[in-house]
C-alpha cells in the first residue's frame, strides 16, 4: 500500500514543479517583459511630454492640412532651425497676444512676392505647394516683393483667401515678418483627428534641406512595445496554468488505468 501511494504521487509531484505554470525561468523572463514594458510605456510617455507640447487649432486658416478643432502635436524648439516649408506655432505681440500657427514660406535674406503664374515665387523660383487647397491660386491678391530681414521669418496660412498672415501685416516695420525667437514649437502631426504626420512640403527643397521630423515615430514605437511586453508578460501566467492543467488532464488518465 504504502508502495503504492508513493508512485501515484510522485508523477504529480513532478508534473508540477516542470510544468509550464512552474518554470522559473519562464517567470523570471515574463517579470523581466512586463518591468521592461513599463520602462519603455512610461518612458515613452515622459519623453514625449518633454519634446512635445499639444495644440488645439482654433481657426480654418490651414486647410486642408490641419483643420478648425483639430488637435496637433508640436515639438518644442527654437526659431534658429526652423526652415522653409515648416508648421510653427508662434506668438508675436503686434500679431496679438494668443498662439498662431502658419507656414513659413520664406527666411532671412529671402525674396518672396506673389504670383507669378498663380505660384508663390521665393528668390525668383516658382513654389510647387501641394498642400494649399485644390483649385485655389496661391494669394488672391497679389504681393509685392519682401525682402526678409535675417533672422526674421514670413508666414502664410494654407487657406490663403482666410489667414490673417504676413500678407495682412505688410505695413508693419517688419513688412509683415516675424522674428525666429518668437516661434515656440514645429508642428509634426495632427493626432485628433488621427491624420498622422504631415507631408514634407518638398516644393521648397530646391531653396535648401527642409527640416527632419522630431522623434514622435520612435516615441509611438515606444508606448506601443512597452504595451506590448507589459500584456505578453503579465497573460504568461495564466497561459501556463492552463497549459499545465491540460498538460495534467492528458497524463493522469493513462496513470490511473
Amino acid at each position: 500500500m504504502g508502495g503504492e501511494s508513493t508512485t501515484r504521487t510522485a508523477p504529480r509531484g513532478g508534473g508540477t514543479n516542470k510544468g509550464p505554470a512552474g518554470s522559473r525561468t519562464g517567470q523570471v523572463l515574463s517579470g523581466l517583459a512586463v518591468a521592461l514594458g513599463l520602462v519603455l510605456f512610461l518612458g515613452g510617455f515622459a519623453w514625449g511630454a518633454v519634446i512635445y507640447r499639444p495644440y488645439t487649432v482654433p481657426t480654418s486658416s490651414m486647410t486642408p492640412s490641419i483643420d478648425a478643432g483639430d488637435r496637433v502635436l508640436a515639438e518644442r524648439v527654437d526659431g534658429s532651425g526652423i526652415r522653409r516649408g515648416d508648421v510653427v506655432v508662434f506668438k508675436e505681440k503686434s500679431w496679438g497676444d494668443a498662439l498662431i500657427l502658419k507656414r513659413v514660406v520664406a527666411v532671412g535674406g529671402d525674396k518672396v512676392a506673389c504670383c507669378t503664374n498663380g505660384k508663390l515665387t521665393v528668390n525668383g523660383q516658382q513654389i510647387e505647394e501641394p498642400y494649399l487647397p485644390k483649385g485655389s491660386a496661391a494669394e488672391l491678391v497679389g504681393i509685392p516683393t519682401v525682402t526678409v530681414p535675417e533672422d526674421n521669418l514670413f508666414l502664410l496660412g494654407d487657406e490663403r483667401s482666410g489667414s490673417l498672415d504676413s500678407t495682412a501685416h505688410l505695413t508693419d516695420a517688419a513688412g509683415g515678418t516675424v522674428p525666429r525667437t518668437a516661434v515656440k514649437a514645429r508642428v509634426d502631426a495632427v493626432v485628433w483627428p488621427m491624420n498622422g504626420m504631415l507631408e514634407r512640403p518638398t516644393g521648397f527643397e530646391a531653396l535648401g534641406s527642409l527640416s527632419q521630423p522630431g522623434p514622435l515615430r520612435l516615441i509611438v514605437g515606444a508606448v506601443i512595445a512597452g504595451a506590448v511586453l507589459i500584456l505578453g508578460g503579465a497573460a504568461y501566467g495564466p497561459i501556463a496554468q492552463l497549459v499545465g492543467r491540460r498538460g495534467r488532464a492528458r497524463t493522469e488518465p493513462a496513470g490511473a488505468r
